[in-house]
């Protein structure tokens, strides 16, 4: 007999929902069930969700938080919630994010499907070159203050499903189990970590910046990634007034503008010749600003251009640190590339795209610590000199053992 629930929810999008979690992999919640654990009685545990979700009866469990560190100082409560609650929310964003999706504007680029931050710099970059000017501006703890009047509101304006908005109602209310095991009720924001937050946050900033922009400052070029976001002006009495007026309209919103990371800031270049305080800002990771260029006839120039921000190097480093290579003693170095290659790749992939000169340093920091390693490993290359001899042959005979030798940062061989 044919099951009739009172919300229609295909079984087969609840497979699917599952088999996207397990591909992000991610950590376990309050409930410390692990994706191997659910996996356990898979078919059981899927009907469950079906079952609940389908008949209005699913309720989801607290949301682990876990404070992580910021780049620049200060912690960013991340919400973690159990496999299960991640598998249902993700259901809600395959029927809900389509909805959406096509409403949004090509110049938003965080967490959405074909659009990267890499996208977000080279079109930045070009509009550097045509406007002088750039108020780069910063939300004050947007996935914390998004209020749920609001953004409710949003959701029923795309949706008909009743379902859908049940549950999103529940998981922006969803109690927060802190690492002391204290339970926080939420109020405000969208935890950071839930699968459905990112499309959230793009809705309330859809509605609240990038329609705002679109229709009363036409002639304004903009780029947002999540809540940073860049807009380039043509004077700095016009970026003054965006600033006033985007701080006014964040407000009637229940946001904040971070007037400590807003600036307004002057493209400098060898054509503009002005003299203003400001003349770097930071975005996604790069550090735009002033360098030295070279033109296809050979003739240097200062171009306005972007490459890796060192607060990133410095974030680098630390993770490199972190790894405590001359530790590993018990490793060979096949099995240490093996383990950092997928992070080294995935740093040269993102932060070598514009100016990668600027990422070499950072590379043969890496090679450094290599070093560090063969002197602890090898009573007979304990001398700097003779580890990095050694370390530089290896380099030149399998330079495709680590990810930064196949790019051309090698060990010296002495």
């Amino acid at each position: 007999m044919q099951e009739t629930k009172p919300f229609n929810i295909s079984k087969r999008a609840v497979m699917m929902a599952y088999e996207k979690v397990k591909a992000n992999k991610g950590t376990y919640g309050v409930d410390e069930q692990s994706i191997e654990d659910f996996e356990k009685k898979l078919n059981n545990n899927l009907y469950k969700i079906w079952n609940r979700m389908s008949s209005g009866s699913y309720f989801l469990k607290p949301v682990k938080a876990v404070a992580i560190p910021k780049k620049n100082g200060g912690t960013r409560i991340l919400g973690i919630p159990t496999v299960e609650d991640r598998i249902a929310q993700m259901v809600a964003k395959l029927y809900f994010e389509p909805q959406v999706e096509t409403m949004f504007y090509d110049d938003s680029y965080g967490y959405r499907p074909n659009k990267s931050a890499i996208q977000a710099l080279e079109v930045t970059r070009k509009r550097c070159w045509r406007k002088d000017w750039v108020l780069e501006f910063d939300i004050k703890g947007l996935f914390d203050n998004i209020r749920h009047d609001i953004l409710m509101e949003m959701v029923r304006k795309h949706t008909n499903e009743e379902w859908i908005i049940l549950y999103i109602q529940r998981w922006l209310t969803a109690l927060f189990q802190m690492e002391d095991g204290t339970i926080i009720p939420r109020t405000s924001g969208t935890p950071q970590g839930g699968v459905i937050s990112p499309v959230l946050a793009n809705l309330f900033l859809h509605y609240v910046f990038d329609d705002f922009m679109v229709k009363k400052f036409k002639t304004i070029p903009w780029a947002r990634y999540a809540d940073d976001g860049v807009a380039h002006c043509v004077s700095l009495k016009q970026a003054e007034y965006l600033q006033r007026r985007l701080q006014e309209r964040f407000e009637q919103y229940g946001l904040q503008l971070n007037l400590e990371k807003t600036r307004i800031v002057y493209c400098k270049d060898d054509d503009r010749k002005g003299n203003y305080p400001n003349i770097t800002f930071d975005f996604l990771g790069y550090t735009f600003k002033p360098r030295g260029a070279k033109n296809k006839y050979g003739k240097y120039f200062t171009n306005f251009l972007p490459a890796i921000a060192e607060k990133a190097k410095k974030a680098i480093r630390k993770e490199v640190r972190g790894w405590k290579l001359q530790l590993k003693v018990d490793k060979d170095l096949w099995d240490i590339a093996n383990m950092f290659n997928k992070r080294i790749q995935g740093w040269i992939n993102y932060y070598t795209h514009f100016y990668k000169s600027e990422m070499y340093g950072v590379l043969r920091y890496i090679n450094g610590c290599l070093v560090k390693w063969v002197r602890k490993k090898y009573k007979k290359r304990k001398h700097r000199r003779k580890a990095e001899y050694w370390l530089g042959s290896i380099g030149l005979r399998d330079r495709n053992m680590f990810a930064h030798w196949k790019f051309g940062i090698l060990p010296t061989a002495g």
